[in-house]
């Protein structure tokens, strides 16, 4: 089956670009042909040497960028397809024809993997939404919660800009700061240099993570160490509870849904253990890596959850793939009478080092209570002055590590 897909996804750009009628001079057509070729046997090797026990991260680099580059001009290569048939249709066939779509295709393909590099590669833009959460008591109106999701460190080396991350994080001035997820493609030994600068994020309140799917492809026990080395509360299906202007939030979170069947002993998305001793009259943050723990949330009474894992699909169309499995790829849904869930795009990229319309974000949550009244949302570019960003330093330390004592908030 693999095989059977890896060759439709190869053969049908090869037949728009050379094939289907184009009549190309017959050197361009075999070059072409033994240039698809050599790149569709090499494929699986590289593919294998990058994510399989070796994991060589040079491989890895390479077969990732193709398997984004080859997915583009797959989907492409569909519409001009359909194109070509159209003009068939209409009488329109030839030579000409075809070559100006093999060209067209070629030429779409080209800007939007450079435009899709470009976007993963950048620091994320910042959006901005407000939350209105019901059994938010009036002390904590305001509180301003940075979410982070699907960092995925990887084999590209982005020790760089996960510093400009955190920096911008910083300018935030948030209170709370949440990792969904998804933090890295590797051990936390393979990617110390990447995951460091997360230990230079500062909240007033906490700073919490939750493990993700990939985190049980690698170590994602080491993952939970590593983020409390950096001086995270790890969630491992479990809650700390914070406290401002005299009102309290419970923050909760649960292993990512694959952890039972990883195999890793004592990892399961345990929504029971992580409520536990939690006084049930106070509001409930929730952290799950994938949306579709939104069932479980909503029938808990969580009053928002928020999540991770879809990327918006992260290189159209694959959006619409996403959705099968989930039941939202971005944005903030109400599920339930009481239970709102917050799907990110993510902050980073799995994978092929692209996005195509669906752009990464570093998202500002601003919880409001009550009911009533329009949401509002809007994305800005990151800020790259940080100069004017509060210095929450010493208050970051001394409630995190009050929350972390697990505050009594009965």
């Amino acid at each position: 089956m693999v095989l059977l897909v890896l060759a439709m996804l190869f053969f049908l750009p090869w037949w728009t670009l050379f094939a289907s009628g184009a009549d190309w001079p017959l050197p361009v057509f075999l070059s072409g042909t033994v240039v698809f070729a050599a790149w569709l046997a090499s494929f699986p090797f590289l593919m294998g040497a990058g994510h399989g026990r070796r994991r060589a991260d040079r491989a890895a680099r390479i077969a990732d960028s193709s398997l984004g580059m080859i997915w583009v001009l797959f989907t492409w290569s569909v519409l001009g397809g359909l194109a070509h048939l159209v003009l068939i249709a209409f009488g329109l066939g030839g030579a000409e024809p075809a070559r100006s779509i093999a060209v067209a295709v070629a030429v779409v393909s080209a800007v939007l993997l450079a435009w899709g590099h470009h976007e993963a590669m950048r620091v994320p833009r910042v959006k901005r939404l407000d939350v209105r959460v019901p059994r938010l008591g009036t002390g904590l109106a305001g509180t301003r919660v940075v979410v982070l999701a699907d960092t995925h460190f990887g084999p590209i080396d982005r020790a760089d800009w996960s510093a400009r991350v955190a920096e911008a994080v910083n300018a935030l001035d948030p209170d709370i700061v949440v990792h969904a997820g998804d933090i890295a493609d590797g051990t936390p030994a393979q990617r110390h240099g990447q995951s460091e600068p997360l230990g230079t994020i500062r909240s007033r309140l906490a700073k919490v993570y939750v493990t993700g799917n990939h985190e049980y492809f690698g170590e994602a026990q080491g993952w939970l160490d590593r983020m409390a080395q950096l001086g995270w509360e790890p969630l491992h299906n479990r809650h700390v509870v914070v406290e401002r202007g005299g009102d309290l939030l419970v923050l909760a979170g649960v292993d990512d849904v694959t952890a039972e069947s990883s195999g890793v002993a004592g990892h399961r998305a345990n929504l029971t253990g992580a409520l536990a001793g939690a006084n049930p009259e106070r509001p409930v943050l929730l952290v799950a890596h994938q949306p579709k723990y939104v069932g479980q949330a909503a029938a808990a009474g969580i009053d928002l959850q928020v999540s991770g894992h879809t990327h918006g699909g992260q290189i159209w169309p694959f959006n619409f793939l996403v959705r099968i499995d989930q039941p939202v790829v971005h944005g903030l849904s109400r599920h339930g009478e009481r239970t709102q869930l917050y799907t990110s795009r993510g902050t980073g990229f799995w994978g092929p080092p692209f996005r195509v319309f669906a752009p990464s974000e570093i998202t500002l949550l601003t919880l409001r209570p009550g009911s009533e009244g329009p949401t509002s949302e809007r994305t800005e570019e990151t800020a790259t002055d940080t100069s004017n960003a509060t210095d929450a330093t010493d208050t970051s330390d001394a409630t995190n590590s009050t929350a972390g004592t697990g505050v009594d908030d009965r």
